[in-house]
């Protein structure tokens, strides 16, 4: 099956909200993958807003599926990965002042500096995946670079899905086929979600993982508040 890797600055984003340490991050992070996912995901950005760089060091300890730090690979970013060793780093080329990701490497432009980047990290055995749209262009340029993955940025599709256009989905086909017969790994994430997924991975082939976090939080305070709210509830009882 397609592996889930559940991104987790959300989580952060809440505890930093109030001080303390409530949620407590390394306990979601546990029992996420007790639940069943495969992976943990994490892009702390310069500024800590959300994920702090000593959250990555701490989470070592605790991630026993695959860990996956993605980032802008700037000396700090690039200092963490190689100190943490976790299991994939993904690249992103996002601003420092970035609210989330919103667009892939130009991996023809940035050739010379992803590979500097991805053949360091691959010297300390991190596999890589880099952050690409549907493009094929882009995806034969990603080949050049060294990367063993590519992470396909599947915000299109999703906004053209949730206006009912299944055909959004086609550039990621071409783009997935591309990458597969070039032997790149393929990921993808951004605004996936329970509504849209099953169908991305059923047109994908060779889907490899899904990295999901804002969606999926929000929809664990509709689908599991219920039952919080009940046991505050019985608690309540005379």
């Amino acid at each position: 099956m397609t592996k889930l890797s559940v991104n987790i600055n959300k989580i952060a984003t809440l505890r930093n909200s109030r001080g303390g340490n409530v949620p407590d991050l390394l306990k979601m992070a546990q029992d996420i993958q007790d639940y069943g996912a495969q992976g943990i995901t994490i892009h702390p950005r310069p500024d800590e807003r959300h994920i702090r760089y000593q959250d990555a060091r701490d989470l070592k300890t605790v991630v026993h599926t695959e860990f996956n730090i993605e980032g802008n690979p700037i000396k700090k970013f690039m200092e963490l990965v190689l100190e943490v060793k976790p299991t994939q780093v993904t690249l992103v080329p996002d601003a420092e002042d970035a609210i989330t990701s919103n667009a892939g490497w130009d991996t023809i432009k940035h050739k010379g500096f992803l590979q500097d980047v991805i053949s360091e990290f691959k010297r300390n055995g991190i596999r890589t995946s880099i952050f690409t749209d549907p493009d094929v262009q882009m995806i034969e340029g990603a080949v050049a670079t060294g990367t063993d993955r590519i992470e396909l940025y599947t915000e299109a599709f999703a906004s053209a899905y949730e206006k009912g256009d299944k055909n959004g989905v086609t550039p990621y086909v071409e783009a997935a086929k591309t990458a597969s017969a070039m032997g790149l790994g393929i990921n993808a994430g951004h605004d996936l979600n329970l509504d849209n997924v099953r169908f991305f991975k059923e047109n994908i082939p060779g889907l490899l993982e899904v990295s999901i976090g804002h969606a999926l939080i929000a929809e664990s305070l509709y689908l599991g508040i219920e039952n919080v709210v009940n046991l505050y509830l019985n608690k309540l009882k005379d």
